[in-house]
């Protein structure tokens, strides 16, 4: 696909020693599955967001500052950005041509950007955000009834910010959001300050560990602030009034899940977790970059969706930490997530995992088995089939190299791969590594066949 011309009808060839956005399909970003989302030549190191947003009208007005690093020579570059108007694009502090079309924001820097080079861009622009449509409905920038949700997976971001969207450009952020007072407004990151005028609060976090585009949040609403625990990792809550006894109940066990996930699995990789509950119903629980949201309805005074509590805390390492280089690994994030239930429910005193697991492999046994867990297709990234499957895979891996080595593995490669990007191959080289023998036999019949597999007999856990 030819790039388009930039904003004063200049033509799109390219200076000198330009290479990489010279071609066409600079602004994809190779994905496999998704390669429109996500941009080439350069990597993004920090994103500075300034936004002011007015609930009543959602209206939001913002300012980016991204600096970034060529990994190519850059007579032009883009970002992706959907839905909003860009009024100024500068690019090292001088003025640059630009042409924002469909979810593509395409940049001309008035001087070219040398390979290696470490450049700023900086980005302002308005508009009403409103959610990306597409395969998985509606994605990014969603008002409640009163207030702001963001669930950005995986697609999302660009709906209120521009940037860099792809799962393996990792970078540092600080958010500032200018609202109305009576809102609380949650980021992602360590709350630095809060700025009260007369009718609106300035609220600035830091999030200085890389994280990908799509587990960037921001949540508005009336919610009550409450510290679940003050020990290391500092855990928070915001929670509408007329839940917080319910919610009391539901999350009583959230310190010793902390604990159980952490010597499962070691450290948390944050410096603190927050959880939000919004005022209104949701499909499902949400996970962003040191940070869980959940539905009203899934508070009940009962416990009833622990599981799903489980499921996000254990994103904190699988996905949060742990970035798929790319989205034909989700069974990194998903399957690993899935098993935590698994050992959290034991650990509670509810199901054991070897029950979980036989109750599970017998329900794929009975539906079709046309998925390969490891490259399941862009349909299929959020199949149910995957998240199970993915576990029983882990399942069977430690049924044959046992708990010991089986431990030493999971944790063996959340250190290894601390704020890193991953892949399903590095996964089982390990594994491997750790069992002390080849396990492609393993691998290549769970994660790469479409039947289901045997699990091994190894012992009863």
């Amino acid at each position: 696909m030819a790039e388009p011309p930039v904003s004063g009808g200049e033509p799109a060839g390219s200076a000198p020693g330009m290479t990489e956005t010279a071609r066409p399909g600079a602004e994809r970003s190779g994905d496999p599955y998704l390669p429109e989302h996500g941009n080439g030549g350069y990597r993004t190191r920090h994103y500075d967001l300034d936004l002011d947003y007015r609930i009543t009208t959602n209206r939001l007005t913002g300012k980016v500052a991204i600096t970034a690093v060529a990994t190519h020579g850059l007579s032009r570059f883009s970002l992706d950005l959907a839905g909003l108007q860009v009024k100024q694009v500068l690019v090292n502090g001088t003025v640059a041509k630009f042409n924002h079309a469909g979810h593509k924001l395409h940049v001309r820097p008035a001087r070219p950007v040398p390979v290696d080079a470490v450049f700023q861009v900086e980005v302002r622009y308005a508009g009403r955000p409103r959610p990306i449509a597409g395969r998985w409905g509606d994605i990014g920038w969603d008002e409640l009834t009163d207030g702001v949700l963001i669930a950005s997976q995986p697609v999302g971001a660009p709906s209120w910010f521009p940037c860099n969207d792809h799962p393996s450009d990792k970078a540092s952020y600080r958010i500032a959001v200018t609202a109305a007072t009576p809102y609380t407004v949650i980021a992602t990151g360590k709350l630095a300050e809060r700025r009260r005028s007369a009718s609106t609060t300035a609220w600035v976090y830091d999030l200085p560990e890389p994280t990908p585009t799509y587990l960037v949040s921001i949540q508005i609403g009336r919610y009550d602030r409450i510290d679940l625990s003050t020990r290391w990792p500092a855990q928070r809550a915001a929670v509408p009034a007329r839940l917080r006894r319910q919610f009391a109940h539901d999350f009583g066990r959230q310190g010793e899940m902390m604990q159980a996930l952490q010597r499962f699995f070691g450290p948390y990789p944050f410096g603190e977790y927050a959880i939000v509950v919004t005022d209104d119903d949701l499909d499902d629980p949400i996970e962003a970059q040191g940070m869980s949201i959940f539905g009203a309805n899934h508070i009940d005074g009962r416990r009833t969706h622990e599981r799903l509590v489980a499921h996000e805390l254990a994103h904190q390492w699988f996905g949060n930490s742990l970035t798929v280089a790319d989205w034909r690994h989700i069974w990194l994030n998903e399957g690993f997530a899935t098993y935590a239930e698994w050992l959290w429910s034991e650990a509670s005193g509810g199901a054991s995992v070897e029950a979980l697991a036989r109750m599970w492999y017998a329900r794929l046994a009975a539906r079709p088995m046309d998925l390969r867990v490891a490259d399941p297709g862009v349909d299929r990234m959020f199949d149910e089939r995957l998240y199970k499957r993915g576990a029983l895979t882990l399942h069977a891996l430690r049924r044959q190299v046992g708990d010991e080595r089986f431990f030493q593995t999971l944790r063996g490669w959340v250190a290894a791969n601390n704020h890193g990007t991953v892949t399903t191959r590095a996964f089982t080289a390990l594994a491997g590594r750790h069992a002390g023998r080849p396990l492609t036999d393993l691998f290549d019949a769970w994660l790469y066949a479409a039947p289901l597999p045997a699990l091994p007999l190894g012992r009863a856990l």
